[in-house]
């Protein structure tokens, strides 16, 4: 991983990069002591993660990540800082950060958070790949009946992160975990090679795929209520950093959340394609 800092204390630059080289986290691509400098040397250090400090002179940390989003909306961004303003935290996330790593620094937290930041770049290569097949696949054709559904491609390795998941999410024991399971299972193998829309997945799986895709759906919306409840809690809970931005539209999240607290009387929206698709590349992101 390539790895850039944004920071104005030398001294916290110095023990990052200590930190990161050290444990072999990455490798520093660059760094600067402000945002606006630190925009124009994007250009040229192509990192794949960006740690920058939130209280900077000039531009802000929450300002540059939304600029630098706009431009390079694949870089993966962390946040430093000592605040723990819930809003200030809320509007960073919405900005585009990906995890916090609280000041002053230290080896067992950076460590952790870059893993994670690793895992999700793996999966957003995942995700391309997926992109990729589909758009270059010809147009599915008529799904197979539920007789001939492929069988399921999960090693014992990756059933267990997609149980780990559905756990988090509080859908371990949902009506429609099997649902879940046996699509997913599809997803990791050839079945991303296919334009399939969400009924069509579900034709290969039950004579009733109506019944399946509302089953899932529910489950997809459960899912998201409680990472919202979890992000009402705690923005800092590691299972909504994890999962709001990536098995859902982190700004649907954001809805909920208002929602739950009676701000707003419209609920996030939900997309079970994005949620079936981003739980495969999650298993297919780790060993098989």
């Amino acid at each position: 991983m390539q790895i850039y800092l944004i920071d104005d204390d030398a001294a916290v630059r110095s023990v990052l990069r200590l930190l990161i080289e050290d444990g072999s986290l990455g490798t520093i691509a660059g760094c600067s002591d402000n945002a606006m400098d630190a925009l124009e040397d994007l250009r040229e250090s192509h990192p794949d993660i960006v740690l920058v400090d939130l209280l900077m002179p000039g531009m802000d940390g929450i300002e540059f990540v939304r600029e630098a989003k706009v431009r390079w909306p694949e870089l993966r961004f962390v946040m430093l800082s000592q605040v723990t303003s819930k809003d200030m935290v809320a509007e960073a996330y919405a900005a585009g950060v990906d995890f916090f790593i609280s000041k002053p620094v230290n080896s067992v937290e950076v460590a952790s958070v870059l893993t994670k930041v690793s895992q999700l770049l793996a999966m957003d290569r995942t995700m391309r790949q997926v992109r990729s097949l589909v758009q270059g696949a010809a147009p599915a054709g008529p799904a197979p009946s539920a007789a001939k559904a492929p069988e399921n491609h999960l090693s014992s390795a990756q059933q267990t992160v997609l149980h780990n998941v559905l756990h988090r999410l509080g859908l371990s024991g949902d009506p429609a975990y099997g649902d879940i399971v046996q699509i997913v299972g599809y997803l990791t193998g050839q079945g991303r090679e296919e334009q399939a829309t969400v009924s069509q997945l579900c034709s290969r799986f039950s004579t009733s795929p109506k019944t399946m895709e509302q089953r899932i759906r529910r489950a997809a919306n459960a899912g998201m209520v409680n990472l919202a409840n979890l992000g009402i809690e705690d923005y800092a809970n590691d299972t909504f950093t994890e999962y709001a931005g990536t098995l859902y539209n982190f700004e649907q999240v954001r809805k909920e959340m208002d929602c739950i607290r009676g701000r707003s009387s419209t609920h996030g929206k939900i997309s079970v394609k994005r949620f079936l698709y981003a739980l495969a590349a999650l298993c297919t992101g780790h060993p098989a």
